[in-house]
């Protein structure tokens, strides 16, 4: 699948061109609608209309709360996952003096119950139209209990993997990001969920890879780098916007003008509403820029924060700040006028206590299963294969399967997964490669471990035996089983317990190794790339992802996925990326030179980097002519051939790099990419389109312009591109 973006000249405007037919296009003003959301403001008492914007969490009891909603004074509740719990609250909005339904939110990300792979390993895929089809079918299950808002997608860019929320992300590349965030704004919409895109903006960023810790962004960086996602989700359509907890330049985003209302609602025209994110109001006050909750909350709506998650400020404060003068009734009225446009284009309106009975209380499972195996399927990257390790053939006579993760099927929902329903039956790896043995063969299983995080040793010495007698040593390790998602971040990113002396120990056997991977971040193996013949990254494979990796490993399909995220070689090398900025003295292997003088300049692996069970081979890049004016286009051909002897799945990506510009640019940009099938000995000629509007930048002032100069594009199967040709951008 090809996927290109188109972006305007449009000051801060950086919107996805590219569009798929099953997408549904973005809101758009309906006088209808608007009619109507304003027939009702002229309705609502200011209590209503405070009500509209006080979103709490489920309380328990929660008599008192559905008393309230009757009353008109919440208009939406948070971590509702029970049909039992929202039809009372539905039925009571319903009884209400105006019936304005309610919003039903939660985190349905990439579980509830059947569990995808985690957004960073759809990335991982190079397959938009796969985390379409993902978070489709989350919101099915969502939706189905009669949830219809999430707080998904999460699209912060990130260079910093000891920044445990990159797992719920795309990466550290804008443009990848981008699809990935319409992507799956369109499969949470198509599934009935509305989402909250998060979290505007620069979160991604936290200094020291520390969760919610502040940020210095420049303005160039914030629209260049940071922006392009939540542009391409509100493109996509997404509903509402989450503003991000952390500060930037040393302002809190929860209670900053410019970005929420000057840049959001004003210059980008975002006309659903935003809300802050949980107790973020609160924390105005630990910020140090409000003496209590009162104050913050008055800070955070005059910046544009239309619904309080869970601070209860609003509900506590706002009327008698309308009273006093202190807050404009107007202003009150545009944030929940932002509240009901989006209820009536969702269609809560139109719902019925029929309509909630006729909700499907489960979907086809196993059509779900069919999903999340084809896209952790998909998903897995194979970042080495010496001595083709893989795939495990019919001529080997004794595998080894070691760690106690190959047996477990514990912490199978990652970070992330709502409370209160039961997972589904997930097979394990053992059971998986089992079922796959061929005659004569045997797989031996050694736990090695008391746990599936590789805490504590159960049986050393067993496993090294075992490994001694086999011809090929699976070693099954995971990052941490509590140690990824939100508030964990690490200083330390290699394999925890005593993984790595269990991986010293069967390095020591001399057989050879193959170190299966289950992370939902990058993490350094620079001792395990020494020792391990072949490494697969599994992320976090999800119900079906253990099935679908014995199929990886068996030889049934060939790995496809390539990295959202450089790999480092330690921890002293973050943060690291592809598209960093060239310096005035690039590595050369002097001392005055850039670099570290204990360590490697380059990473273990570098974004964009995964192999299969074949090889590709790149023709020269050809280009259509070899130069284009600031608005005309250049096509781009790349012929791909299939060197190896079976078929497999190449991502073929397209890169730039502006030689001479105003100011410094990176020494390669990610512009476009197709994932493409070739069978053995099998050739495809791969075609982009460069437009000159898309290779432009933002200045300090905000103004995005392409300049013209001359211009490097490359094209290959990771950030390490070997074909490259030059073309002019000229004025005229």
């Amino acid at each position: 699948m090809r996927f290109l973006l188109a972006f305007t000249l449009l000051t801060i405007s950086l919107f996805p061109a590219a569009a798929n037919p099953s997408r549904p296009e973005p809101s758009r003003p309906d006088a209808s609608i608007e009619a109507a959301v304003e027939r009702l403001l002229k309705r609502m008492t200011l209590t209503e209309k405070v009500g509209q914007l006080h979103f709490p969490s489920l309380a328990f009891p929660h008599e008192p709360q559905i008393e309230a909603v009757k009353r008109g004074e919440i208009g939406a509740m948070l971590n509702v996952v029970d049909p039992k719990f929202i039809r009372p609250f539905a039925e009571a909005a319903r009884q209400s003096r105006l019936g304005i339904p309610m919003l039903f939110a939660i985190d349905a990300i990439y579980a509830l119950k059947i569990t995808f792979p985690p957004p960073l390993a759809w990335a991982a895929t190079w397959r938009p139209e796969l985390a379409e089809r993902a978070a489709y079918e989350v919101a099915r299950e969502a939706r189905a209990v009669g949830v219809n808002w999430t707080f998904a997608p999460m699209v912060d860019v990130s260079r910093d993997p000891r920044w445990g929320r990159v797992i719920e992300g795309a990466g550290e590349d804008a443009f990848l990001a981008s699809a990935f965030s319409a992507a799956r704004v369109a499969g949470y919409r198509r599934g009935g969920l509305a989402t909250s895109v998060k979290h505007f903006v620069g979160y991604g960023a936290p200094e020291g890879g520390r969760d919610y810790t502040g940020t210095e962004i420049s303005t160039p960086e914030l629209l260049d780098r940071y922006l392009p996602p939540f542009k391409a989700a509100l493109a996509a359509g997404s509903e509402t916007v989450m503003a991000s907890f952390n500060t930037i330049n040393g302002v809190p985003v929860t209670m900053n003008r410019k970005l929420i209302t000057d840049l959001l609602k004003k210059q980008m025209r975002f006309d659903g509403f935003v809300t802050s994110d949980f107790v973020a109001i609160g924390e105005l006050v630990n910020h140090g820029v409000a003496r209590d909750l009162e104050e913050a909350s008055l800070l955070a709506f005059k910046a544009g924060i239309d619904f309080d998650m869970a601070s209860g400020g609003y509900d506590l404060y706002l009327a008698r700040a309308v009273t006093d003068g202190r807050i404009k009734a107007a202003d009150v009225d545009e944030a929940v006028r932002r509240v009901l446009r989006v209820k009536f284009r969702l269609g809560l309106f139109d719902q019925t206590a029929a309509d909630f009975d006729a909700l499907p209380r489960s979907v086809d499972e196993a059509e779900v299963r069919r999903s999340a195996r084809d896209v952790a399927r998909e998903s897995f990257v194979l970042l080495k294969n010496d001595t083709a390790a893989l795939p495990l053939t019919s001529a080997l006579r004794s595998i080894a399967l070691i760690g106690a993760r190959a047996d477990s099927a514990q912490h199978d929902h990652s970070w992330w997964g709502p409370a209160g329903h039961a997972k589904p039956a997930t097979e394990t790896l053992r059971q998986a490669l089992e079922k796959r043995m061929r005659p004569g063969q045997t797989l031996n299983f050694v736990p090695a471990f008391k746990d599936p995080c590789g805490r504590e040793f159960a049986d050393k010495e067993a496993a090294v035996a075992v490994a001694q007698r086999a011809d090929v040593i699976v070693y099954n390790v995971i990052e941490d089983c509590e140690i990824q998602g939100e508030g964990v971040s690490r200083t330390n990113l290699r394999l925890s317990g005593r993984q790595q002396e269990m991986l010293d120990a069967l390095a020591a056997t001399g057989k050879p190794i193959v170190l299966v991977v289950e992370t939902g971040r990058p993490i350094v193996l620079a001792e395990a790339d020494k020792q391990a013949d072949a490494i697969l990254i599994a992320w976090h494979p999800g119900t079906e992802g253990r099935t679908a990796l014995a199929e990886i490993l068996t030889g049934e399909f060939a790995p496809s996925g390539k990295l959202p995220m450089t790999f480092p070689r330690s921890e002293g090398q973050i943060p690291i990326a592809y598209n960093a900025l060239p310096t005035g003295r690039p590595w050369t292997g002097s001392r005055y030179t850039t670099g570290y003088v204990d360590e490697a300049h380059t990473p273990l692996y570098p974004f964009g980097h995964g192999l299969s069970y074949t090889t590709f081979a790149y023709d020269p890049v050809v280009l259509s002519e070899p130069r284009m004016s600031l608005k005309g286009v250049i096509d781009v051909e790349v012929r791909v051939r299939n060197t190896g002897s079976r078929t497999g799945q190449e991502v073929v990506q397209l890169y730039t790099r502006q030689l001479v510009a105003s100011r410094s640019r990176p020494v390669k940009e990610l512009r476009a990419f197709e994932k493409i099938t070739l069978k053995p000995g099998e050739a495809r000629t791969v075609r982009f389109r460069l437009k000159a509007q898309d290779l432009g930048f933002h200045d300090d002032a905000g103004r995005y312009a392409v300049e013209a100069g001359p211009f490097k594009v490359f094209a290959g199967g990771s950030s390490q591109t070997a074909q490259e040709t030059d073309f002019l951008v000229t004025r005229e």
